[in-house]
Formats: structure tokens, C-alpha cells, sequence
């Protein structure tokens, strides 16, 4: 008896992710994010770390059990200048347990210029994050800014995003909130 309460138990739980909604990437496509590439074989992300104005460092691993969109941006960026009120906006409606922007400065950019754009962009619920040495960028394959990187729970790219996209737009929060929605 105990054997079939733990067989089941297994299956109930296993089976969880497998009702986790599938995303309707197209209709993401066809509705506003006409630039966005779905990774057909999701991959580990990078491991390297980022760091913080504070001299702390930080992984992905991190944010292990949320979905990420990890937006990496520069200070001299005007696309990225466009972008960031609307990952702010989405930030600050979905931001939570379930999901997470990460916006990691790569490059050259001082946290006194950062702090200033974002003052000036009217950004106030996004992380400060750099990546000096564009290690991280790097490793990620980045070669242009502004570009977004969609993340699942396990750690793995499931999307990316180049150039500046609406995120804050209703495709974007449904595609995110199908995402996140068991």
C-alpha cells in the first residue's frame, strides 16, 4: 500500500510540469514581438558571474525556480534608453516569486552613469547589475545591445530577443504570465 502512496504521490508531482502552460510563441511573434527567437533545444545558461556596485557577485543560479528575462543593456545604448521604462513597468507588475528581470549593464559603465540613467528614465525596480568585463555577455553570445534572454525555471534559454521590444505591452505579459502559470 505504501509502495502505490509513493507511486502516486511521484506521478502527481512529476506530472505538474507537464500541465504547465505551453506558451503560444507565434501569437507572440504576430503580435509585437516580431523579432523573437525561440531556442528549439533549450541550453544551460551561462555560469559565469556578474556583479553588483557593491563589489558582490551573482550567478544565474540565483534564480533558480523563477523565469528571468535577463536584459543586457549599456549606459550609451539608445535603443536601450527606449526599452528600459517598459522592463521597469513589467518588472514592477509581474515581478515576484514566479518571475524576474535582470538587467546586467555590460561593458564600460560606470554605477554613477547608471544610476544617473536611470534617474532620468524613470526606472526604479530593476537591479543594478554589471558585467565590466563582458565576460558574461560574452559567454551568452551577446554582440549588440540592447539584447533580452527569456530563462525557465531549470535555468535553460528558451528565447532571445534583439533589439528594443514594448515589454511592458499585453503580448509581452501574456507571454510571460504563460510562462510562469502552472
Amino acid at each position: 500500500m505504501l509502495r502505490y502512496a509513493l507511486l502516486y504521490t511521484a506521478l502527481v508531482f512529476g506530472a505538474n510540469t507537464a500541465f504547465a502552460q505551453t506558451p503560444d510563441w507565434q501569437a507572440a511573434k504576430d503580435n509585437g514581438l516580431e523579432k523573437l527567437v525561440v531556442v528549439q533545444d533549450a541550453a544551460p545558461i551561462s555560469e559565469k558571474e556578474f556583479t553588483d556596485p557593491d563589489g558582490g557577485t551573482h550567478t544565474f543560479a540565483d534564480y533558480r525556480g523563477k523565469v528571468i528575462l535577463v536584459n543586457f543593456w549599456a549606459t550609451w545604448c539608445a535603443p536601450c534608453r527606449e526599452e528600459m521604462p517598459a522592463l521597469d513597468r513589467l518588472q514592477s507588475e509581474l515581478g515576484g516569486d514566479d518571475f524576474q528581470v535582470v538587467t546586467i549593464a555590460t561593458g564600460r559603465n560606470a554605477p554613477e552613469r547608471i544610476s544617473a540613467f536611470f534617474d532620468e528614465v524613470s526606472v526604479e525596480n530593476l537591479p543594478v547589475l554589471l558585467d565590466p568585463r563582458q565576460m558574461i555577455s560574452r559567454d551568452m553570445g551577446v554582440v549588440g545591445l540592447p539584447v533580452s534572454v527569456l530563462i525557465d525555471r531549470e535555468g535553460n534559454e528558451i528565447a532571445r530577443y534583439l533589439g528594443d521590444a514594448e515589454w511592458d505591452s499585453d503580448t509581452a505579459k501574456t507571454l510571460i504570465t504563460q510562462l510562469t502559470t502552472p
